[in-house]
C-alpha cells in the first residue's frame, strides 16, 4: 500500500454513518435554535423601550405578574405563540426542516459512499477485462477509500501483474517447446523419409542417427514431465540418509571421461564426508547438471571448483567456474525453461534449455533453493542450499 493512511472499513462505515446522523440532528437543532433567535431579536427590536425592560424583568420572574407576561407574549409573539397543537409553528418549523435537510443528509451520504462504489466499480472493470484475455489492466486506487479495500486493490494489482508475467512466460515455454521437440522429430522423420526414398541406404549408421533423434525427443519429454510434476507439487521424492560428499565424488567420476577428453578439471573441497537426507537420485541429477554445464559452457576455464559447506541451518554446495560468465541481464531468467545464454551453442551441444530449470525444480522440491552470481573478472558461480536435515543417528 502507498504511504497514505486509511480507515478500515468498519470504521470508515462507522464514521461516516455517526457523522450523518450527528449533523443531521445539529443541523436541525441549529436550525430550530436561529429561528427562535431571530424572532426573539425581531420581536425585542419593535418593542418600546418601556416595554421591553419591563418584559425583560418578567421574563426572569413571571411570578411578580403573570398576567402581564402573557399579555406582553402574546401582543410579541402572537396569541398562539405556546400553542400546543400539531399545527403550530414549532412542529411546522421542524416538518419543513426535514423535508429540506433529508435531500442534504441523502446527497452528503452518497458523496460519502463514492469511494467505496468508485473503488468496487474499476475492480469490476478490471476483473472484466481479465474475463476478456486483458491481464495488462490495472485499478487505480481512490482517495479516501477504506483501508481494507485500498489493500485489496494493492493485492488485486500484483495478481494481476503475476497473471500478466505467467502469460508471456506460458506463451514464451509453448513456442520454445514446439520448437525443441520439432526439432529431433523433423530431423528424425526427414531422415527415414530419405531411407524411404531411397536417399539413403537403410543401414546401421542412418538407424542409428535416426535412433539418436529419438532419444533425444524422449528425454526433452522426460524433462517437461518432471518440470510438470514439480509445477504441480509432485514430484515425489524417496528420501534415503546420503553422504554428499560421497555422491559429489560419484558423479565426477562419472564425468571423468568426458571432462579428460575436454582437459576440463573438476576439483572437490573439503573431500570430508557431508551426512544429509534426501533423494540421491535426485540430487545426483542437480549435480550432474550443474557440472554439465560448466563443462559445456566453461571449457576454456578448464576448471570447476566445487566446494561444500555446511551451517546450523542449511547445507551449500557451491560451483565456481572460470568461463567467459554470463551477461547480467541474463541472471534473472538463467533458471527459466529453455532460457540459453547462447541458444546455438546450447543446441549444438546436446543443451535442450531445461536443465538449470530441473535443477531449481529439485532443490526446492527439497525445501532448499539455487542461485547464479557472476564472477570478476569472469567466471560463474551457482551456489545450491539445501535445508540441514536433523542431525544424523
Amino acid at each position: 500500500m502507498s504511504g497514505s493512511h486509511y480507515q478500515s472499513l468498519w470504521r470508515w462505515i462507522c464514521v461516516r454513518i455517526l457523522t450523518l446522523a450527528i449533523g443531521s440532528v445539529i443541523l436541525i437543532a441549529l436550525c430550530m435554535w436561529l429561528r427562535f433567535v431571530i424572532e426573539n431579536l425581531w420581536v425585542l427590536h419593535h418593542m418600546s423601550p418601556a416595554m421591553r425592560a419591563e418584559f425583560e424583568v418578567l421574563r426572569s420572574n413571571p411570578e411578580l405578574n403573570l398576567a402581564r407576561f402573557h399579555e406582553i407574549v402574546d401582543q410579541g409573539w402572537g396569541a398562539r405563540y405556546s400553542d400546543p397543537s400539531i399545527a403550530s409553528a414549532d412542529w411546522m418549523m421542524v416538518g419543513i426542516l426535514v423535508v429540506v435537510v433529508i435531500p442534504i443528509i441523502a446527497l452528503l451520504g452518497l458523496k460519502a459512499a463514492r469511494p467505496l462504489s468508485l473503488q468496487f466499480s474499476r475492480l469490476a472493470q478490471v476483473a472484466r477485462a481479465v474475463t476478456q484475455g486483458d491481464f495488462n489492466t490495472r485499478a487505480e486506487p481512490v482517495k479516501n477509500a477504506p483501508a481494507e479495500l485500498n489493500q485489496f486493490t494493492d493485492d488485486f494489482n500484483a495478481m494481476m501483474l503475476q497473471l500478466s508475467r505467467y502469460e508471456r512466460e506460458l506463451r514464451a515455454s509453448h513456442v520454445a517447446m514446439a520448437h525443441e521437440l520439432r526439432s529431433p522429430l523433423t530431423a528424425a522423420v526427414g531422415r527415414l523419409q530419405g531411407m524411404l526414398d531411397g536417399v539413403f541406404q537403410p543401414e546401421p549408421r542412418q538407424l542409428q542417427m535416426v535412433m539418436k533423434q529419438l532419444l533425444h525427443l524422449n528425454r526433452l519429454i522426460d524433462e517437461l514431465h518432471l518440470l510438470s510434476l514439480a509445477d504441480a507439487g509432485q514430484l515425489n521424492l524417496s528420501k534415503t540418509r546420503l553422504d554428499l560428499a560421497e555422491l559429489l565424488r560419484e558423479r565426477v567420476a562419472w564425468l571423468k571421461p568426458q571432462s579428460a577428453e575436454a582437459g576440463f578439471d573438476i576439483a572437490v573441497t573439503p573431500d570430508i564426508p557431508c551426512p544429509y537426507v534426501g533423494d540421491p537420485f535426485r540430487l545426483g541429477q542437480v549435480l550432474t547438471i550443474l557440472m554439465e554445464n560448466a563443462l559445456r559452457y566453461a571449457q576454456e576455464g578448464h576448471r570447476l571448483d566445487i566446494s561444500v559447506s555446511r551451517t546450523k541451518t542449511s547445507v551449500e554446495i557451491t560451483f565456481e567456474d572460470h568461463g567467459p560468465g554470463v551477461d547480467a541481464d541474463f541472471l534473472p531468467v538463467m533458471f527459466e525453461r529453455f532460457s540459453r545464454a547462447e541458444s546455438s551453442r546450447a543446441r549444438h551441444s546436446g543443451g535442450s534449455g531445461l536443465g538449470l530449470s530441473i535443477a531449481r525444480a529439485i532443490c526446492e522440491a527439497h525445501g532448499g533453493s539455487i542461485r547464479a552470481v557472476r564472477k570478476e573478472p569472469r567466471g560463474l558461480m551457482i551456489a545450491v542450499s539445501l535445508p540441514q536435515p536433523e542431525t544424523p543417528q
